[in-house]
């Protein structure tokens, strides 16, 4: 059985929450790698539309992501390798509308604060 990604690095992972609407969830590569999952594994490759043009990503369906006290069980991600395209950042991936669809959730870009009805 596969480890979760936070049981396996054992810290929190640091995603990004952006204001951009992103609507799927989007994980790094390495990530995913470290985590002990077999990248030649993918559901298959997606094109999908940023705001910088159009890229591929891998999708896979990780055993289960906790984030904002929400937990999704055989949830399915976009995986992309941030490095290789040039992306630096401190974070680890997005968190995209699919992951809080059930949810009630309010942005406050005022406070830069999110808080979510489970």
């Amino acid at each position: 059985m596969l480890l979760s990604l936070m049981q396996l690095l054992k810290a929190s992972l640091n995603f990004a929450l952006h204001l951009t609407a992103a609507t799927h969830t989007t994980i790094d590569t390495n990530i995913l790698y470290f985590a002990g999952y077999e990248l030649k594994n993918s559901n298959g490759e997606k094109q999908i539309e940023t705001s910088n043009g159009i890229i591929i990503v891998d999708t896979y369906t990780i055993d289960y992501l906790e984030c904002l006290g929400i937990v999704k069980a055989n949830f399915e991600v976009q995986v992309y390798d941030f490095l290789v395209h040039g992306i630096t950042s401190n974070y680890d991936g997005v968190i995209g509308l699919n992951f809080l669809k059930e949810h009630k959730f309010c942005i406050d870009i005022v406070k830069s604060e999110i808080s979510v009805g489970i």
